[in-house]
């Protein structure tokens, strides 16, 4: 089993390396599929996903391409909407007694989301930027900013997917940035939302230390051999593909 996982690790690291989407999209419906509790699988990624990030936090940091100021309005809404999510999957019994249906079903409306997002972004991409949004202040949007935070903040707290693809596709139509800063700031505010939804998750008994390891030992090597390769492989075409994958794997879900 240590072995499978960690293999696991390696091919989903590998093709966020080569994508730069879908890490927990294709990781936590692996992990139920190998038959993990969903609320195990769930509290698992998000501290998984905190330690993968942590490194591209401290890499974007030396580079300068985080916007503090968008990170913090998101993260305004996003961290206290995904500790009500969390919150209210472990500490209401009505819930509880159904928390893994719920979080299946979840699941499968999300990744059918995120992946509908991933293909628009690969086919449509041209059509919507640049808009009047992008060129509005960001204090002007303060309100909408909180507010992407709010509904996508619940969404990563029930499932754990979306911290990174969800919020960049509102980052990237929403925000006028850099490439490099799009990437910088959607790390740093998903580091501050899975951290903190690790940490409650972790105190509910929801995660499995010895998985994470294993994924770990898997994913970091994969993340380094795909970001080497991405240079050399069209992303484009791996991205349509992996959201036909992660759109199937949630229609099945639901």
């Amino acid at each position: 089993m240590e072995l499978s996982i960690t293999l696991m690790g390696l091919f989903v690291g590998t093709l966020v390396g080569l994508t730069g989407v879908g890490g927990a999209a294709l990781l936590t419906p692996l992990l139920i599929v190998l038959g993990i509790n969903p609320s195990i699988a769930v509290g698992t990624d998000l501290v998984y996903n905190s330690i993968t990030k942590l490194f591209g936090v401290a890499q974007h940091y030396k580079q300068r391409t985080i916007n503090f100021k968008l990170a913090k309005y998101l993260a305004f809404g996003s961290i206290p909407s995904a500790v009500l999510a969390i919150v209210t999957l472990h500490a209401f019994p009505s819930f509880h007694e159904h928390q893994e249906t719920i979080i299946k079903h979840a699941l499968g409306y999300v990744m059918t989301l995120v992946a509908i997002s991933i293909i628009f972004r690969v086919f449509f991409d041209k059509f919507i930027r640049p808009n009047r949004f992008q060129e509005m202040d960001l204090n002007q949007k303060k309100g909408l900013t909180i507010g992407i935070g709010v509904v996508f903040g619940f969404i990563v707290g029930l499932t754990s997917i979306g911290s990174g693809s969800l919020f960049a596709i509102a980052m990237l139509y929403l925000f006028k940035l850099k490439t490099s800063e799009l990437v910088g700031t959607d790390i740093a505010h998903a580091f501050l939302l899975v951290t903190v939804a690790g940490i409650l998750n972790a105190s509910f008994g929801s995660v499995d230390y010895m998985l994470t390891a294993n994924l770990l030992t898997g994913s970091i090597p994969g993340v380094l051999i795909g970001s080497r390769l991405s240079t050399k492989v069209p992303s484009r075409p791996l991205q349509a593909i992996m959201a036909t994958i992660i759109l199937i794997s949630g229609i099945k879900l639901i």
